[in-house]
């Protein structure tokens, strides 16, 4: 609740928006576009103090990848590495969605 009350009413943070299954999420591409939406947070250096505090074991929190309570720069994905890698993410988000946070 101390979250809601440092940031202005009537604007919803990136992580509430986008819903907790893309920050916990077993794809690294799909972590990658939550570390994207949480650059422009102004909450983000006190989400990622407060995980590196509470040990948080998994997940995308201050723009960070945790993985066993630790941050790590890029989590890999399960099992062999594919033949043929995917497109990487595009390194800007759309102003719309940089805009709402």
């Amino acid at each position: 609740m101390q979250t809601l009350e440092l940031f202005p009413p009537g604007r919803a943070l990136p992580c509430v928006q986008a819903g907790p299954d893309l920050y916990f999420s077993e794809s690294p591409r799909e972590l990658e576009l939550a570390k994207q939406l949480c650059r422009p947070c102004p909450l983000r250096t006190r989400c990622l103090e407060g995980a590196k505090e509470r040990g948080e074991p998994w997940g995308v929190w201050g723009g960070e990848v945790f993985v066993d309570g630790r941050p790590v720069p890029f989590k890999r994905s399960r099992g062999r590495p594919r033949k043929h890698p995917l497109p990487p993410l595009p390194a800007e988000l759309p102003a719309a969605q940089a805009e709402a946070c």
